[in-house]
């Protein structure tokens, strides 16, 4: 598992996008990721919510990385396809991308999302968005 973590960790690292948002990676697991971002008003839309192309953003990844966990040795991981519901206005003051594998074959897995918004510092949180998503596995060694 320290292998895979470490994998997923390095991957991360090289996403611009997430550095952009200031999200971090919390936790890899088997089939499992997290990864949290803190509010900005720079990710903001007019109403002051963060904005649905951040919150897709880091559940996509979420989804993407937990997917990267069943990912066959040599292959890195996209995005097919998703679908992401948005059940209420993204307000707090941290958001976490929680991505699950629900099932990985050989070439495609299917995952589903969710992003929490937590204020001040309660464990309490409210869920946000779902995601539902197919990954593909693409080959890097050939």
């Amino acid at each position: 598992m320290q292998e895979i973590r470490q994998r997923v960790a390095e991957n991360f690292a090289r996403q611009g996008l997430m550095r952009t948002l200031g999200a971090a990676l919390e936790l890899v697991e088997d089939g499992e990721v997290h990864i949290s971002m803190p509010f900005s008003s720079q990710l903001s839309q007019q109403l002051g919510y963060v904005h649905a192309g951040a919150v897709t953003s880091i559940v996509d990844s979420a989804c993407g990385y937990a997917g990267l966990t069943r990912a066959p040795a040599g292959h890195d991981i996209v995005t097919a396809e998703f679908k992401t519901n948005f059940m209420r206005p993204a307000i707090g003051e941290r958001f976490l991308a929680v991505g699950r594998v629900v099932n990985a074959g050989r070439s495609l897995a299917v995952c589903t999302g969710e992003v929490r918004a937590y204020t001040a510092n309660s464990v309490e949180f409210k869920v946000v968005a779902l995601m539902q998503a197919t990954m593909v596995f693409v080959a890097t060694e050939r």
